[in-house]
């Protein structure tokens, strides 16, 4: 069978090894999706794959083994989960418009984990419903805490919970819970004055320990959201890198305008020419320098009164 590779991958299919195979790639934006979704996604793998499924890297769901005549079949048998999932789709029983922007990835987040500051899945379910579909590579990851279990400076942007501890000095009994805690799991940001803990509020990564172990609730989580924005990390063949950061204390409508203007940015740099037609982000702000990159990306922006830019950022990492 005759086969177009490149609207095939556009389909959100994988070519393989395999002469007249592929693979489905499922979204699951946040990792989270209802059961019934899962019976979908088993009967496709039993009746027109391989009777296997690969949960990938990416929290989404691949099935392989698929014929290439079978394609369109899948594509409307899994309309039920694109909707359920609220993913946008241009013509509904065709499947996925674009696999460029890949599933955004997120922890568990604070639905289950009492480390996590905010519902990680659904601040990327916004974020899937504002940049998807969209043929660019971009790669988006959020954890809910510092503890960083989704390893999101290995992506374009790591989206970091971030807390800013409520102290009440009246309900405190100085027990020296949360400064103990500080020291021992985190980045020792309290220290006791006059026999009350005093916040070093440059050093404070705004993990919340001291809010979780204060067993008289004098610390407390602060009502607006914030969030630690890194960028660009990556990993790959040519200079693998961690992400690092651009501005701690951001809010989510800031985070959203920036990843948008971000594409604005690609859209503008982005050399056609590169193998396989796509160019990592990273790579584009090397040649453009930063300051041009953060120059788009503010573009429009009303940062938080607290919020903290970095001015240049540096990467290190592996050179070839």
């Amino acid at each position: 069978m005759d086969i177009n590779t490149k609207k095939l991958k556009k389909n959100a299919f994988r070519v393989t090894k395999r002469r007249g195979l592929t693979a489905s790639r499922v979204r699951v934006p946040g990792g989270h999706l209802k059961t019934e979704y899962m019976d979908i996604i088993r009967r496709i793998a039993d009746e027109y794959g391989d009777g296997t499924v690969h949960i990938t890297a990416r929290q989404g769901f691949e099935i392989p083994g698929i014929r290439f005549e079978d394609m369109q079949i899948v594509n409307e048998l899994l309309q039920p989960v694109i909707d359920g999932m609220r993913i946008n789709q241009p013509e509904p029983g065709k499947g996925y418009s674009s696999s460029g922007t890949r599933n955004i990835a997120a922890c568990v987040g604070n639905r289950v984990c009492p480390f996590a500051c905010y519902d990680t899945t659904a601040f990327a379910q916004r974020i899937e419903k504002a940049v998807f579909p969209n043929d660019l590579h971009f790669k988006i990851a959020l954890t809910g805490c510092p503890n960083d279990c989704q390893k999101v400076r290995m992506h374009d942007f790591g989206i970091m919970g971030m807390t800013l501890p409520q102290y009440e000095r009246d309900r405190c009994v100085t027990c020296r819970a949360c400064i103990n805690f500080c020291k021992k799991k985190s980045v020792e940001a309290l220290k006791e004055i006059n026999y009350r803990p005093s916040r070093n509020e440059e050093k404070c990564i705004g993990c919340g320990e001291c809010v979780l172990n204060c067993p008289m609730s004098a610390w407390t989580r602060s009502k607006e959201k914030y969030y630690r924005l890194t960028l660009f990390g990556r990993t790959g063949k040519r200079n693998p890198r961690l992400g690092e950061d651009f501005i701690k204390w951001i809010d989510e409508d800031s985070i959203v305008k920036i990843i948008l203007n971000t594409y604005e940015y690609v859209e503008k740099y982005i050399d056609r020419g590169a193998p396989g037609g796509k160019e990592h982000i990273g790579y584009i702000v090397d040649r453009t320098g930063f300051e041009e990159y953060k120059a788009w990306a503010l573009k429009g922006v009303e940062l938080p009164a607290i919020a903290e830019v970095n001015q240049t950022v540096y990467w290190g990492g592996v050179k070839y």
